[in-house]
């Protein structure tokens, strides 16, 4: 199995808190809601090319959708949403949707799986070198008076002449795609339709957020086979 054939849902971060073990330990987890996640379209090899799941997340007025959007979510009589995604999946997992059909939680996850939660960083607008790639700054003094926080050379001179591509300087920080890996998920609640997932994840409060099992956890499981 490809370690990208793994169906995930979409959801959205609610926020913080702590839960308590018996045997009193608290641990921090971050709440996601994944409630009515609904497959929009069912993509197979002799359509597309590939087999995977379009889902989509949220609620959105019929009059910010599009007119193809509109009639791409009509086939599927489905509702439309403010995210969408798709998910390769295999053959098998693929024949158990249908266009239109909910995914719960509890039938993808699992409490005490391994996920990867994708997301977009917070936002921290434009940094310097220091605090967007720890760099240390300049001595404070013998001789240098205007150059402490300052990334110093940044290029050669007449051989290439030029700075390379990718060169660490300052600019706009955070506002990017982030995966972490390997969270547990602690609990789920089937009522709410709610993930609560061990530790911190990308993005701030009411952003939309991908979760997929963890590929490593896939990529040991499927060396343990070999």
């Amino acid at each position: 199995m490809s370690l990208s054939n793994r169906l995930g849902l979409l959801g959205r971060k609610v926020g913080m808190m702590r839960l308590f073990t018996d045997e009193g330990d608290a641990i921090p987890v971050t709440v996601v809601d994944v409630s009515n996640n609904r497959v929009t379209q069912v993509k197979t090899d002799d359509n597309d090319g590939y087999v995977a799941l379009q889902l989509t997340f949220g609620s959105r007025k019929a009059s910010r959708v599009t007119k193809p959007q509109a009639g791409h979510l009509a086939k599927a009589a489905s509702e439309a949403g403010e995210i969408t995604k798709e998910f390769r999946v295999t053959a098998e997992d693929a024949a158990k949707y249908a266009a239109g059909a909910a995914v719960p939680p509890q039938s993808v996850f699992a409490v005490g799986q391994k996920v990867d939660v994708q997301g977009t960083s917070i936002g921290k607008g434009f940094a310097g070198t220091i605090k967007r790639h720890n760099f240390r700054s300049q001595r404070a003094s013998h001789g240098n008076s205007r150059s402490h926080n300052v990334p110093g050379s940044i290029s050669m001179a007449q051989d290439p002449g030029r700075v390379f591509p990718g060169k660490k300087m300052t600019g706009h920080m955070g506002d990017e795609s982030v995966t972490t890996q390997n969270l547990d998920v602690i609990r789920i609640d089937e009522v709410r339709q709610l993930l609560m997932i061990k530790g911190a994840i990308p993005g701030s409060k009411g952003g939309f957020v991908s979760i997929r099992p963890a590929v490593k956890q896939v990529e040991k499981a499927s060396k343990g086979a070999n």
